[in-house]
């Protein structure tokens, strides 16, 4: 059964000049193996975060870095909860999870389904 889903949409230059004017959100948003990204995948882990943000009913007290994007050797990505994430996804019941990324034409997106 699916617990939650959540989509989000980065537009990419916009969210670098975010970085730009307040170099200091890189560390709050990223994990030290995804700051070192180009700016069009960042975008992407960005929205992947805010969709699964949603996906979890949007609760506060999440950490950003709670939540890592990885790729596997095909390139296929998935997330890792860690801290106030994994808190939140147990207290659902979270069992599996789903995340489509993209990123062409300037903007990024990001697709989160949560199952039971």
């Amino acid at each position: 059964m699916i617990v939650g889903v959540g989509i989000d949409v980065v537009d990419v230059a916009r969210f670098g000049v975010t970085l730009e004017r307040t170099p200091a959100l890189r560390e709050r948003l990223f994990t030290e193996r995804e700051r070192t990204r180009a700016l069009a995948s960042l975008a992407a882990r960005f929205a992947a975060k805010e969709a699964l943000a949603k996906a979890l009913g949007a609760p506060g007290g999440l950490h950003w870095v709670d939540a890592e994007v990885e790729t596997d050797e095909t390139g296929r990505p998935s997330l890792a909860m860690s801290g106030s994430v994994a808190a939140r996804a147990r207290d659902l019941e979270v069992r599996g999870v789903h995340v489509s990324m993209s990123h062409d034409a300037g903007i990024a997106s990001a697709v989160v389904v949560l199952e039971d």
